[in-house]
């Protein structure tokens, strides 16, 4: 099955990068995703659980990227084992290329394969399920770019440097 869109995402490639390689906000993004983390540098392991279709299942897999081109886009093959569920595994490509300042165009295309009790769905019921987990994935990557950043704590600076505040206000 082939899958194949692109995002317009409100921030500037730089940004859609960091975040494209950032484990935490990949987890709050990935639907149904219990865990994620990196085993290797280009690697990571993730559990998911999942409803395509009338099918329940909890995926734990592996994604590896490769030809990594930063702030580009790279190519990442994935599989993923849901026990008796059956199986899926596939490769994708995802590109980021800047619109301007604050906007970057996220392309991707992916080829998947799925086997086992998930294979006799149907191929439409799949891709409608995939293509809900798609659009719930994108709106909360784009809630996690939208997301404030925490304003810096206040370096505690001493005694002597708040005394001097302390008496400037007192004096001025």
């Amino acid at each position: 099955m082939l899958i194949k869109n692109e995002k317009l995402l409100r921030c500037g490639q730089a940004t859609a990068w960091a975040a494209l390689n950032d484990d935490a906000v990949l987890q709050a993004s990935i639907p149904g995703c219990e865990s994620l983390r990196r085993s290797a540098p280009e690697q990571l392991e993730a559990v998911v659980a999942a409803a395509l279709g009338p099918v329940r299942a909890r995926f734990t897999g592996k994604l590896s990227l490769a030809d990594i081109e930063a702030p580009h886009g790279y190519r990442l093959s994935f599989e993923g084992q849901a026990g008796p569920a059956g199986f899926s595994k596939g490769t994708a490509s995802v590109r980021l290329t800047p619109q301007g300042p604050d906007q970057t165009l996220l392309s991707y295309e992916a080829q998947v394969q799925i086997g086992g009790k998930l294979a006799q769905i149907g191929s439409r019921v799949i891709e409608a399920a995939a293509q809900k987990i798609i659009g719930e994935f994108f709106g909360r990557f784009e809630a996690q770019l939208a997301a404030p950043v925490a304003a810096p704590v206040p370096v505690n600076d001493g005694l002597w440097a708040r005394l001097r505040r302390w008496l400037r206000g007192r004096l001025f």
